[in-house]
């Protein structure tokens, strides 16, 4: 983990994309799209039908490694609002695992916006914590500080002509005279989560108004921040 500050609170970055806030002792992870696997099946497409094991794995990992005792998810916790009913019993019991051992608020997302919490856990459009506002999608000219996914940032960038992707962080810095709060989308967290280019217009527009737009990762133990948009 890597700290990073935000907004007047002090959080800290994960390897696997999640983030922890320790002053809630909480931990938000993005996109998990579980049951992804299982949801192409139906359509014809077969892939490997463990990725919600592995998405779990990575939560529960996470968990132990901050110590959390609250999660929030930012949407599109399964892949369709069906997904919780196709869990196969060692998935499902992973999950309903995880819901009895923390706090654990699903936030919906367009994916999943009629999720039922089969395994545990409560479900909300969106939730308000210590002034910051998590949210699926960031919406565009939101005053306060704000926590969202949806369009699963990846840094595009070339090393030694190699072409390197990675997922990440995307941070607003406020015009500090526009008396908005900085805003954070975060990578996605699912096995089978693909990624949009940091600096995609999508994203970019998503967090305005803003002075500034940076992706974040960790890397080798450090938070490298590259700048993604300016204005002016």
């Amino acid at each position: 983990m890597v700290p990073l500050s935000f907004a007047n609170h002090e959080f800290a970055l994960t390897t696997s994309g999640a983030l922890y806030w320790p002053g809630e002792a909480a931990l938000l992870v993005a996109d998990l799209h579980l049951e992804k696997a299982s949801f192409y099946a139906g359509h014809g497409q077969m892939l490997p039908p463990y990725d919600s094991r592995e998405t779990l794995e990575r939560v529960a990992l996470a968990i132990r490694e901050t110590g959390a005792r609250r999660v929030f998810t930012l949407g599109d916790n399964f892949h369709d609002s069906e997904g919780s009913v196709r869990l196969e019993p060692h998935a499902a019991g992973m999950l309903s695992a995880l819901t009895r051992a923390v706090d654990w608020v699903w936030i919906t997302g367009n994916h999943d916006p009629h999720m039922e919490a089969r395994t545990g856990g409560t479900i909300a459009e969106e939730i308000a914590v210590a002034g910051m506002v998590l949210r699926h999608e960031a919406k565009q000219g939101e005053t306060r500080p704000e926590f969202s996914g949806h369009f699963h940032p990846r840094l595009h960038i070339s090393v030694r002509k190699r072409r390197i992707r990675k997922p990440c962080a995307v941070v607003s810095t406020p015009d500090n005279d526009s008396g908005y709060g900085g805003r954070m989308i975060l990578p996605a967290f699912g096995a089978l989560t693909g990624g949009m280019d940091a600096a995609d217009p999508a994203i970019i527009n998503a967090l305005q108004p803003a002075s500034r737009i940076d992706a974040m990762l960790p890397a080798a133990g450090k938070l490298v921040q590259f700048p993604l948009w300016k204005s002016g």
